[in-house]
């Protein structure tokens, strides 16, 4: 952390209930957000962690420790400023999700995506009304539109704090079904990580370990489970 970060100015941290929500308060004073927004959230349990994240900081804040706070910034002064575009931009991965574009060899890479993957694609149809189709290559090929229509809607309907976790799970994962599969809670979420790895963790397999790219992973899983904490969570799921 460098020098110049903020001095912690507070003792206490406590969680409030307001009319409309939970707001987190330092020493009896609101928290607000970097845009000067009360940080108020729909859920207790999600105010009680940037609580407990303000209440960790020591003498010098440091951001990186505080995913909460982060999440619940967004939503606030980004997401929910821009609702609707943030939505369809991220059902637009339906139309070239991770799970549908399948090699074309060798013969074990491809018998590892498909155990992995068309379980997912069968809950889609079965549990979201949808049927993506898997194609072999790495060319685009558009989905059926009333399928990605049926997925817009399910992703319109969702609330800013929601949408900011959604972004996530589906931005790393590169699937708008595995984003889908975390917020149901329908699969175990680090098969879900899993399933997003298969292709990278193939590659692993036959050239061996880069450090970076194993660092760089390791970041986004942490990013990826932190959001599915944060949508289990809104949902009212009791923390682990």
């Amino acid at each position: 952390m460098n020098e110049w970060a903020p001095k912690r100015f507070w003792t206490s941290s406590d969680v409030e209930e307001t009319e409309t929500g939970f707001s987190v308060v330092l020493d009896g004073r609101p928290v607000r957000t970097p845009a000067k927004a009360m940080l108020e959230v729909p859920s207790r349990a999600i105010a009680e962690k940037i609580a407990a994240e303000f209440a960790a900081q020591g003498d010098r804040i440091d951001p990186r420790t505080m995913p909460f706070t982060k999440t619940a910034n967004a939503a606030i002064d980004k997401v929910a400023l821009q609702l609707l575009e943030v939505a369809d931009m991220l059902a637009e991965y339906g139309d070239s999700d991770l799970l549908c574009y399948r090699a074309d060899a060798p013969d074990a890479l491809i018998e590892r995506q498909n155990l992995v993957w068309n379980p997912l694609l069968d809950w889609a149809e079965r549990e979201l009304n949808v049927k993506l189709e898997p194609r072999v290559g790495v060319m685009h090929a558009p989905q059926d539109p009333m399928a990605i229509s049926e997925l817009r809607g399910r992703v319109r309907a969702m609330n800013a704090f929601e949408l900011a976790a959604f972004h996530d799970l589906v931005a790393i994962s590169g699937s708008l079904i595995i984003g889908f599969a975390a917020k149901s809670g329908a699969h175990p979420i680090e098969e879900l990580w899993a399933a997003s790895r298969v292709d990278e963790d193939w590659q692993q397999e036959q050239w061996g370990e880069d450090e970076e790219a194993s660092e760089m992973a390791k970041h986004k899983e942490a990013a990826f489970l932190h959001a599915f904490d944060f949508m289990r969570l809104l949902n009212g799921q009791s923390d682990a």
